[in-house]
């Protein structure tokens, strides 16, 4: 190499001074581009406070936390709800909307308890809702399953007060038998039932009637069958009004 080699100005195999040739493009590193955060939607904050209240309860919702689990500021949730307890409403219908509206058959009784055991299901898979059914139930997936049930109950026969009582009656029983099953299910050991069963049995003396109808003896009837025994005696009820009102 001469010194005349030395001193000339790298160049590339394009022939332009200053500049080398790249490496090829299976060999670069592509600089890390920061990935963009999701925006934050009300459907966002649906979906982390279900899963919140799912963990948690009630009570283990907080504002704090939700803003947590979104990645937020607190502040931020506040351009889409205003309080907890919208939060806890919107939730409420969010879950609704996991309830199947059945299709219309020509069996109202049997729309009926499709509807029902849906319902049930669906409060038995987020324990801490039938507690708040109580609260205005104005969101669009309550009123569209409350809309098939009256209209169910309407083909049935049912109209004016015997409607009105007879869609409360059913909400009544639904909620809490799932109020019921998902406390139990949250508070009691494996073994607690059986042990207030046997309480009972050995005070047959002072509780003859219980102790004879196996009170809390769960595996003589378990909860899936009262359940469909209670629906089914509350439909036959309105069956029967219902046939007495045509009548009339």
């Amino acid at each position: 190499m001469t010194s005349a080699d030395r001193g000339a100005p790298a160049t590339s195999s394009a022939g332009q001074p200053g500049s080398r040739t790249p490496a090829p493009v299976w060999l670069r590193t592509t600089p890390s581009r920061r990935r963009r955060r999701a925006p934050l939607t009300l459907e966002r904050i649906l979906d982390a406070a279900v899963t919140l209240l799912d963990e948690h309860g009630i009570e283990g919702l907080t504002m704090r936390l939700l803003a947590q689990r979104l990645d937020v500021t607190a502040t931020a949730l506040y351009w889409h709800v205003t309080t907890k307890d919208d939060v806890l409403d919107l939730a409420v219908d969010r879950i609704f909307g996991d309830v199947p509206i059945p299709s219309v058959t020509d069996d109202w009784l049997e729309d009926t308890r499709v509807l029902a055991r849906a319902w049930r299901g669906t409060m038995l898979r987020h324990p801490w809702a039938p507690s708040l059914i109580g609260r205005p139930m104005l969101g669009p997936n309550v009123l569209a399953r409350t809309e098939f049930l009256q209209s169910a109950l309407v083909r049935g026969g049912c109209s004016g007060l015997h409607l009105a009582v007879t869609t409360r009656v059913l909400a009544n029983f639904v909620i809490g038998a799932s109020l019921t099953e998902a406390t139990w299910r949250l508070t009691a050991d494996p073994h607690a039932r059986a042990a207030a069963h046997d309480h009972i049995a050995a005070s047959a003396d002072a509780y003859p009637t219980l102790d004879a109808s196996g009170h809390l003896d769960e595996t003589r009837w378990d909860d899936d069958l009262l359940f469909e025994e209670g629906l089914n005696g509350i439909l036959r009820s309105a069956a029967r009004v219902g046939a007495s009102d045509d009548r009339a």
